[in-house]
């Protein structure tokens, strides 16, 4: 359904710290940064796009991002935290939402919740 993400950012240089470290557990990596904004995601095709933004960003929105194992989510909340993020809920099984919903997740510099999801 989606091509690509956008988000409006007040310290570019702190939302390419911590997506690059959070993300990189999950397969993706930094494809684009300027003064302007960033891309990351796959290599050869960022769908996450950090704008930087003098207005004060939006907080409240919410990105879920697939895993492909337990250990990745694992990893993505310890590499968010160190690179700035804040814990909004550690790694563990979410039996409410399903069986095997495995997530973590984080809040990001500008107040977004991000969530790293393994369904295995």
């Amino acid at each position: 359904m989606y091509d690509h993400i956008g988000l409006r950012v007040k310290d570019l240089d702190a939302s390419v710290r911590f997506y690059s470290a959070a993300l990189t557990p999950l397969g993706h990596v930094l494809a684009s940064h300027d003064a302007s904004g960033a891309g990351l995601g796959p290599k050869d095709a960022p769908a996450l796009w950090l704008h930087a933004s003098k207005a004060a960003p939006q907080a409240g929105g919410h990105i879920a991002f697939s895993a492909t194992t337990r250990a990745a989510v694992d990893k993505f909340h310890a590499e968010g935290i160190k690179s700035g993020g804040r814990d909004n809920g550690p790694p563990g099984l979410r039996a409410a939402y399903s069986p095997t919903y495995y997530a973590a997740f984080l809040i990001d510099p500008d107040g977004n919740n991000i969530e790293a999801v393994c369904l295995k």
